[in-house]
């Protein structure tokens, strides 16, 4: 049997632009394209980053992938996705799946690779990384994400203050993703701390949609599922 090879590919934060030349390449020549969507079968953030890179006779197939704590949910539909890939690996068909930033940071391709290495080990994987939305941010700001002996920690959406209280120690920068739904939180944490200056929000970061926000706002209202929040003090001068 001829299988297809499985790609990972990182797309990039937003902007289509910031594909790499590699992940371009790779994406345009897979019969198949891959990607999360919601419970209605929409495709997400990433096919909408790859769509004005896609050829008319590749199919693209949305992969339901919930964001949910329930555990058993979720292996029913990572399973599930592995599955629908393999189907297609099966027939020759190389595929590629897309992920919006790195398909190695916080990204649902680490639960279909793992898939594939415990069912579907013959099934040859090659990764393709992309821009992560912090390194993107940094560059809409024009700040360093680390330099020097800084330290930076980058942490999903916490439910907890105490893990914001241990990251923002002395010399460390802090990135927090997909902050929305704790974003009251972490700004009265930020105003109690008297770091509100240190910090700097933004939404769809490199997209048309692209906000950035210097001096936080209190309220968090229509603040999209993609927001960052970046904290860290001045850059130490130069030595």
């Amino acid at each position: 049997m001829n299988l297809g090879t499985l790609y990972g590919i990182g797309v990039g934060p937003g902007d289509p632009e910031l594909l790499t030349l590699k992940g371009l390449r790779v994406l345009r020549s897979a019969a198949v394209v891959a990607c999360p969507a919601d419970r209605t079968g929409r495709p997400g953030l990433a096919a909408r980053i790859a769509a004005p890179h896609l050829r008319r006779e590749q199919r693209l197939t949305p992969l339901y992938l919930p964001f949910v704590s329930d555990e058993a949910v979720l292996a029913a539909a990572w399973s599930a996705a592995a599955d629908t890939l393999y189907a297609d690996l099966a027939l020759g068909l190389d595929v590629a799946f897309i992920s919006e930033g790195d398909v190695s940071l916080f990204s649902t391709f680490t639960y279909i690779l793992r898939e594939f290495q415990e069912r579907y080990a013959q099934v040859a994987v090659r990764i393709i990384p992309g821009i992560a939305s912090p390194l993107a941010a940094a560059a809409a700001l024009q700040l360093p994400l680390a330099i020097g002996d800084e330290t930076l920690t980058i942490l999903p959406a916490m439910h907890r203050i105490e893990e914001l209280e241990a990251a923002c120690a002395p010399g460390r920068i802090v990135v927090l993703l997909k902050v929305a739904p704790v974003y009251e939180q972490v700004y009265t944490w930020l105003k109690a701390s008297d770091r509100l200056e240190q910090a700097h929000l933004l939404c769809w970061v490199s997209a048309k949609e692209e906000r950035i926000y210097r001096r936080l706002p209190a309220a968090a209202e229509r603040l999209p599922y993609f927001s960052l929040l970046i904290i860290r003090p001045e850059p130490a001068a130069r030595r």
